[in-house]
């Protein structure tokens, strides 16, 4: 049967997906069932939102019913506009690669990738990690790359490894990244902001932890890609991607234009794709500009946009018949369908603890628990908040803007600088980004994989049982040495 173009969900990662959404979805209504309802006072001054003043409330009515009707509430929800977004975004990917794979351009561009640095593969794994990571740790990007992790996934099955290698070498990388912050401006741009301190200071110490960060990603990659090349069987996804290991099978070309046109389309895709990373790049400081801020905000749309219209574009140009687009374009929507109401229900447990009334609840009592505290016991505390708040919202600015006017004032009480909470919430929001199943990106780079949460979580398992130790260590660090300047 021949392979269809384009990522493909399959039956049984989306039904394990669903049911691990659901249970979840059930959780999220049982607190607001068990938690007393509460708020805080928000108040707007000079720009900031400042907190105050929590209060016990009248719970609300909140009917179990809605628990379950929650994935079709959040589109018309607060976070509406996002998660339709993202919807079209992962559509319009899904269906330009399917056109650049049924095509022939995906393959010849990863043929020559292969001939290249086939005999240096481990030096192109770790080059292409550092990439993704700088990406992440110094801009921020981890949504807007999904265009690229399935094009990383099909070089690593040519280079004879397997999907969880390429997401480890792309989406993992990045949120690495993401996580060791140098200057991001979603979770150390806005933290700071809120401290008070000023933009992008301490990046110096911060360097280190970044350099020590790459280094386990690197060794966790190394370690297992070797151990595939030394037995293909090993790999954790061996069944799924039996069809996809021989790098001559792995993609169907249904056309019979000229290597030279392939070779022009694929120039020409390329040079979509330097768009691409150039509007990436400069999106988060075109936030700084308040008459291109729009760009700024617009920055998935935009690049779902051009990937969409490069691989279109390209296949034409490869001399591909409109027919044969057109079912490529069918195949990659609908493989990527089952995406949707998974993202749904992911963004479905915040939605749910936020009209039940306690969302505030749960950080009060984190509040309640700083006091009194050692300053590495009350760093520890924001760190551990940060991960359990990053269940429910995936957003780092929304999550620096919940949480950072309640813990900032309590971390100067127990003698814990500003500059160390910032740092430990970028722990906890950044790591937890790709161990949640609430995760949209995480289970749409699943999708794309055709991997199950259980096996991600297999794979990754080790890697963050050796993160979550170092971030303890640099934490009580960071309190000997006062990580400041305040």
């Amino acid at each position: 049967m021949e392979q269809k173009a384009g990522a493909q969900i399959g039956t049984k990662v989306f039904i394990q997906s669903v049911l691990i959404l659901l249970l979840l979805i059930i959780c999220a209504g049982i607190l607001t069932r068990v938690l007393p309802a509460g708020s805080y006072q928000r108040t707007l001054e000079n720009g900031r939102t400042v907190i105050s003043d929590y209060q016990t409330i009248t719970r609300p009515d909140y009917p179990i019913w809605r628990w379950f009707t929650a994935p079709v509430e959040v589109l018309w929800g607060e976070d509406s506009l996002i998660l339709i977004t993202i919807i079209v975004f992962i559509l319009l990917v899904s269906g330009a690669f399917a056109v650049l794979q049924k095509s022939g351009i995906l393959n010849a561009g990863l043929n020559k990738i292969v001939q290249k640095f086939g005999s240096r593969k481990y030096l192109l794994l770790a080059v292409l990690s550092l990439f993704f990571m700088i990406l992440g740790g110094f801009f921020g990007l981890l949504e807007e790359l999904i265009p690229l992790v399935p094009l990383i996934i099909a070089l690593s099955y040519s280079l004879g490894w397997d999907a969880l290698v390429g997401l480890g070498m792309s989406v993992l990388a990045c949120n690495m990244g993401f996580s060791a912050a140098i200057t991001n401006p979603f979770t150390i741009g806005v933290a700071q902001r809120l401290a008070g301190l000023p933009l992008f200071s301490g990046a110096l110490l911060r360097l280190p932890v970044f350099a020590v960060f790459y280094a386990i990603l690197i060794l966790f990659l190394l370690g297992y890609a070797r151990r595939i090349d030394r037995n293909p069987a090993s790999s954790i996804v061996y069944e799924e991607g039996k069809a996809r290991r021989n790098p001559g099978a792995l993609f169907h070309v249904d056309s019979d234009a000229s290597q030279s046109k392939i070779g022009r389309a694929a120039l020409m895709f390329a040079g979509f794709m330097l768009l691409i990373i150039v509007v990436l790049v400069s999106s988060p400081f075109l936030s700084e500009n308040s008459s291109l801020s729009f760009l700024s905000d617009y920055a998935l749309p935009i690049v779902g946009i051009l990937f969409f219209i490069g691989g279109l574009v390209a296949g034409f140009i490869s001399g591909t018949p409109g027919r044969v687009i057109g079912g490529a374009l069918k195949e990659g929507l609908l493989g990527m369908a089952p995406g949707i109401p998974m993202i749904l229900m992911a963004a479905s447990p915040k939605h749910i603890v936020t009209n039940g009334k306690v969302i505030d609840t749960i950080l009060h009592s984190a509040s309640n628990a700083l006091a009194d505290t050692s300053p590495f016991t009350a760093v520890m505390i924001i760190f551990a908040l940060a991960l359990i708040v990053e269940f429910f919202v995936a957003s780092a600015g929304a999550k620096a803007v919940l949480m950072m006017p309640i813990l900032l004032p309590l971390a100067d009480l127990v003698g814990v600088t500003r500059q160390l909470a910032v740092t430990a919430y970028c722990f906890g929001d950044g790591f937890t980004n790709l161990a949640y199943p609430t995760n949209a990106i995480l289970l749409i780079s699943l999708g794309l994989a055709s991997v199950s949460y259980t096996k991600w979580m297999k794979f990754t398992a080790k890697l963050w049982l050796a993160i979550f130790p170092l971030v303890a260590l640099f934490l009580w660090l960071g309190t000997l040495i006062g990580f400041g300047p305040f």
